[in-house]
């Protein structure tokens, strides 16, 4: 008479077995290229996603399937009691086959609890390093990625600044990068990157962890050199003392740009606009809680819509907008190559000719560069044609240098340039300081926010290079290099100067 046959156990069933498949494959496959990855000095951005990212989600996929194969079987046998022997498993550890069974699945969890902690503490700091910031998701992050590389933070990892210290908002990220993995499967990502990031945590979290405003206080001096769009290039030299200042009196003098910090007070305001370009209303807290409200006199807001809002407290980030991800506009891009050295200064109108490539209208990188090269070429050819052959190197060199430029500030398939992310430090290419010291937001009692230049920068000397090298240097009034024939302090810079040199 022949013995009855066994039962199969719960996870001997085709789901289970495949989730078996899957999850040996990818620890079969992920053990031996972690410890390859471990041991090399520099993790190669696309093996690190496989390693600590693919293989451990379908290895945690499989184990998934196993479980639900065992009680899929476990619900067939409920429903058919005749096809099995036990409803459940019975465990007797007399038995050598049971003890062993026991000691297995100990040593394959301890296996797998070491694996998976390896593995997730790998993965926790690939998903927080600036490779995975800037290179997974590529087309999508590339002009971020790229102008932060350029960038005075380009050694300050991005966690640092839109995460931060602490798990709370190391979670929010982490919710929120999930809705960015869908939007850059499923394609509708904006383009450009939509700024300023609305959720970003407040700069007294993460910018003055490092920058610490209330010991500012003083003055710098720095030396800015433009270029003229003239056949010469005219170099034009600015001395500038800029009034850093500070709030806190017992470091020093409060006053200067820095007295807005909210050291010693509190400035709130209302955007009418997503890109914080246009404010309408300004509401200082002073240290003794008096309350100055300011209006601009040419849209002014009446209570419901202050009521509304919505009310932003200012911080670091409404001026220094763009720390990181900083896209110069064609001019400065121009005259920082210039002052280098790296386009040559001598070819005639090479800085227009530079700015009017750079803003040419193109579909992609590539057939940008390719214009580039072939445009600078040809007005050299056409206007200067015995430069063109005697000087062919230094055009060849400069149109390899607005190339470049293109590359590291233009990103036609985002959509992404100076335009699309302007910067608010200053007031030349957008209104920035002038969103707010414009001369026209006005208080109930008459005190108006000023726009006297003196506030915040003093002119010590202008000119051509050697005049100003021959000094003294002084307090001066502000010189505009051409005459234009008007008073041009009267003006805001940005209603002339878009970045584009005039073009």
């Amino acid at each position: 008479m022949k013995a009855p046959l066994k039962k199969p156990a719960l996870w001997q069933n085709p789901l289970s077995l495949l989730g078996l498949l899957l999850g040996l494959g990818a620890t079969a496959f992920g053990l031996p290229m972690m410890a390859l990855d471990i041991f090399q000095r520099h993790t190669d951005t696309y093996l690190a996603v496989v390693i600590y990212l693919v293989l451990p989600f379908v290895g945690v996929g499989g184990l998934a399937i196993v479980l639900l194969g065992m009680w899929w079987e476990h619900r067939r046998r409920l429903r058919h009691p005749d096809a099995a022997l036990h409803l459940l498993p019975k465990l007797d550890l007399n038995r050598p086959k049971h003890q062993l069974i026991v000691v297995g699945s100990l040593l394959i969890g301890m296996v797998a609890v070491i694996l998976f902690s390896v593995t997730g503490y790998r993965a926790y700091h690939f998903t927080e390093s600036v490779t995975f910031c800037g290179l997974v998701c590529h087309q999508v992050m590339k002009p971020e990625y790229t102008a932060y590389q350029h960038s005075p933070h380009a050694r300050v990892a991005c966690v640092q600044c839109h995460v931060g210290p602490g798990a709370g908002w190391f979670v929010r990220s982490k919710l929120s990068g999930a809705y960015q993995v869908y939007a850059v499967a499923t394609k509708s990502y904006p383009k450009p990157i939509a700024s300023p990031v609305k959720n970003l945590r407040p700069a007294q979290e993460t910018c003055e962890q490092c920058h610490w405003p209330a010991k500012f206080f003083g003055a710098q001096q720095k030396n800015f050199m433009r270029y003229l769009t003239d056949e010469a290039n005219t170099p034009w030299e600015i001395q500038m003392l800029i009034k850093v200042g500070g709030g806190d009196p017992k470091v020093g003098a409060a006053g200067g740009i820095h007295w807005h910090m909210n050291i010693a007070k509190e400035i709130a305001y209302i955007a009418s606009d997503e890109k914080r370009e246009v404010i309408p209303w300004v509401r200082v807290t002073d240290k003794d809680g008096k309350v100055t409200e300011y209006q601009s006199t040419e849209q002014p807001l009446n209570a419901e819509q202050v009521a509304k809002g919505p009310i932003r407290r200012m911080d670091c980030v409404d001026c220094h907008n763009r720390p990181s991800h900083i896209f110069l506009p064609p001019d400065k891009a121009v005259e920082v190559s210039l002052s280098a050295g790296r386009l040559d200064h001598a070819l005639p109108f090479v800085k227009r000719e530079a700015i009017r490539l750079l803003t040419g209208e193109y579909a992609t990188e590539a057939e940008a560069k390719t214009a580039i090269r072939r445009g600078l070429s040809d007005f050299y050819q056409k206007e200067y044609p015995d430069l063109a052959t005697g000087r062919a190197a230094a055009i060849s060199q400069s149109a390899e240098e607005v190339a470049r430029i293109f590359s590291t500030y233009f990103f036609p398939e985002m959509h992404s340039d100076w335009r699309s992310h302007p910067n608010h430090v200053g007031h030349l290419n957008s209104d920035g300081c002038f969103r707010c010291h414009d001369g026209l937001h006005k208080s109930a009692a008459g005190n108006i926010i000023t726009k006297d230049c003196n506030t915040c920068h003093t002119i010590l000397a202008q000119g051509p290079p050697e005049e100003v090298a021959a000094g003294p240097l002084k307090e001066q009034p502000f010189r505009h290099p051409v005459d234009v024939g008007m008073d041009v302090t009267e003006y805001k810079c940005s209603q002339c100067h878009t970045g584009t040199g005039g073009l």
